[in-house]
């Protein structure tokens, strides 16, 4: 099932979780947009470096540690997304908190982990 799905907190850098994601993502066929700090692309799609407002979103994938996602509490929750993905480094219990009060679902857990063992 293709869950749109969009990497908050890409990265241009191969080695970088926030990168490999995306590409496997990709690989699994699913819609896939990002927002980093350097515009370019990964497996074709394009790194956004501004807030855009993207429509049905299953997924939001959060590579940005907890002091970075404040800013990004309102966007988060205004995109209005099924899930929002708290990778390893990234948990948060104040967003979480955010998350439930406005009826989204959130995971603790790892993507990439998520994907390779088909329960994204």
């Amino acid at each position: 099932m293709n869950k749109k799905t969009l990497v908050l907190g890409a990265s241009l850098k191969l080695d970088r979780y926030s990168n490999i994601a995306l590409r496997k993502l990709v690989n699994y066929n699913h819609s896939t947009v990002a927002f980093g700090m350097k515009e370019g692309q990964v497996e074709g799609v394009t790194i956004d470096t501004q807030l855009q407002q993207y429509q049905d979103l299953d997924t939001i994938t959060l590579y940005l540690n907890p002091t970075r996602q404040k800013e990004y509490y309102d966007y988060i929750i205004g995109l209005n997304p099924k899930r929002v993905i708290f990778n390893p480094g990234t948990e948060n219990p104040e967003l979480y908190q955010l998350l439930t009060a406005n009826g989204i679902d959130y995971e603790v857990a790892c993507t990439l982990v998520l994907l390779s063992t088909n329960q994204y």
